[in-house]
């Protein structure tokens, strides 16, 4: 991936996880990472519209997940698409903490663990210094 996408990705997500919202330059000591929204080995490219930046939690966990199941309905859902869908459709801050208002958005938070400790007390560290913060929308 040439040093343009990478630029690119970055600037349309506004130095943000596209995912989580975590903005990159309150993590200085993790490089966020460019994510293949669908990965390689299920026929994603490296064109910017299969791209993606997130913070390394949020790609750990996503790895090469495409969908996962919603613990309200226990339905088998896609997972978020930052290209596809609008963030604020699918998720929402209560506190630090993200929640899932739709099958998508629950099934995401849940597969990508983005209440797991380290992002949730960066953002709950982000709010109580009044740094507001909020998806790449």
């Amino acid at each position: 991936m040439d040093t343009a996408t990478r630029h690119l990705v970055r600037n349309r997500a506004k130095g943000r996880c596209e995912y989580c919202g975590l903005p990159e330059e309150f993590v200085p000591l993790i490089t966020f990472h460019i994510e293949h929204i669908i990965p390689r080995q299920h026929g994603g490219d490296d064109e910017p519209t299969n791209l993606a930046l997130s913070c390394p939690w949020c790609n750990w966990a996503k790895g090469p997940n495409l969908s996962g199941i919603d613990p309200d309905t226990n339905v088998l859902v896609p997972l978020f698409h930052p290209r596809q869908h609008v963030w604020s459709e699918h998720f929402a801050y209560q506190g630090p903490r993200i929640i899932g208002p739709s099958p998508i958005g629950r099934a995401t938070v849940r597969v990508l663990a983005m209440n797991r400790v380290e992002p949730l007390e960066i953002r709950a560290w982000l709010m109580t210094e009044g740094i507001h913060f909020q998806s790449c929308e």
